[in-house]
């Protein structure tokens, strides 16, 4: 399928669930379920950590910025592994990475040990899900919508359960959800190796220059930056806001999962819905609006010292984010004639740079300003990367059928 052919955004399935996979498939998904745990992992568990090794909130907060600058960077190396090495055995990789630097964040002594693993655990995780999108989409029945919507799904139930997981394990011991993560990697390591049938090599090896390469198609680079402005508002929720909260590793984890909760669902049954009534740019630009509304709201809240409209509001963005992962991800597999591993090796690359800056530029405005800074810097982006999608839009012709 070619730009011009945008057939797989603009027409729905309607006779095959995307729920009907292959088990091999399923297997993937629950690695991918897992990886995306990682994500969200440490969020309860954020001011524990802070308070065990004695270190500010935006030292804690390098724990997403190592592990997502490490994830942007190896996006650029992943399709030249797995071209040479195959996709199952890339996953493999992935998952051995994740499983090594997920016991060895458990076992830390200090901050910049923990930082230095998670550097180690975002290659891992690098490897893993940019090639578990390709394997789910050539594998999955019911063709590539029906893959990003199980794709997504895997990331909402992760994300969700992740909080979870973090303070269930937290609760215990800071240190138990790494060790926690590492076990069900394993187990997805166990599950993919065994169940899923190594795809086919490409014919042509990637090179390492060709997500770069990639990048200069008008339409995918206007994707790729609209998503790194996205992903540091999306990044401010999710890295910055347990310091605000001031509740329990329960607490912080009880918000989150219902925010994950939201995330799941607006990805899967609401952002494909609204997609084909309105098309892809305008939900887009709807979703993008409502978060930057939600993140002044919750500015407010803070100003105002109003806790449970605080709590409400936090929640209530997953309802754009969930829309804006699902359409950003279809929109980057589609928009340029690029294969789809290298467009989205390209498109990941620019995006995970804004989850990298955002926790640690978040966390210290806190800190040396006011709470109320982060989010109203986060309200800024969302408001960039509307204006960045009108001002480029005659290079999203491909996304504009519906």
């Amino acid at each position: 399928m070619t730009a011009t052919e945008p057939t797989a955004l603009s027409t729905p399935s309607r006779h095959r669930s995307p729920w009907h996979q292959p088990l091999s498939v399923y297997a993937t998904a629950f690695a991918a379920v897992v990886a995306f745990m990682g994500i969200g992992l440490v969020d309860p568990i954020l001011p524990s950590i802070a308070e065990g090794l004695d270190a500010s909130a935006s030292q804690v907060s390098l724990l997403f910025t190592s592990y997502f600058l490490v994830t942007a960077i190896a996006m650029l190396i992943t399709g030249f592994i797995s071209s040479r090495i195959g996709g199952k055995a890339t996953l493999l990789l992935g998952l051995a990475i994740v499983v090594v630097f997920a016991a060895l964040s458990g076992s830390s002594a200090s901050v910049a040990e923990l930082i230095g693993f998670r550097a180690g655990w975002g290659l891992g995780n690098a490897l893993f899900i940019a090639t578990a999108l390709a394997v789910i989409v050539g594998s999955a029945s019911g063709g590539m919508e029906a893959a990003i919507i199980l794709y997504e799904a895997a990331l909402g139930v992760g994300i969700a359960s992740g909080p979870l997981l973090g303070a269930v394990l937290g609760d215990w011991h800071w240190r138990a959800p790494f060790f926690g993560t590492a076990t069900l990697m394993a187990v997805g390591f166990i599950l993919i190796a065994t169940l899923l049938t190594a795809p086919a090599r490409p014919t042509t090896k990637t090179r390492l220059s060709d997500p770069l390469r990639a990048l200069a198609h008008g339409g995918l680079s206007t994707t790729a930056v609209t998503a790194l402005f996205y992903n540091f508002a999306f990044f401010t929720i999710l890295a910055f806001t347990p310091f605000v909260l001031g509740m329990s590793p329960y607490g912080i984890g009880a918000v989150f999962f219902a925010w994950g909760v939201l995330v799941a669902v607006s990805s899967v049954v609401v952002a494909p819905r609204l997609h084909h009534r309105i098309g892809a740019v305008p939900t887009l630009h709807t979703a993008l609006a409502l978060l930057l509304l939600l993140q002044a709201a919750i500015a407010v809240a803070l100003l105002a010292d109003v806790h449970p409209a605080l709590i409400v509001l936090v929640i209530a963005t997953g309802i754009p984010i969930g829309l804006n992962n699902t359409v950003f991800t279809e929109a980057a597999m589609e928009v340029s004639d690029a294969p789809r591993p290298v467009a989205s090796a390209g498109y990941n690359f620019v995006r995970w740079l804004g989850g990298a800056c955002a926790p640690f530029v978040a966390t210290k405005l806190g800190e040396d300003i006011s709470p109320v800074y982060p989010y109203a810097l986060g309200a800024a982006c969302c408001l960039v990367a509307v204006v960045i999608l009108l001002l480029r839009r005659h290079h999203l012709a491909a996304l504009r059928a519906v």
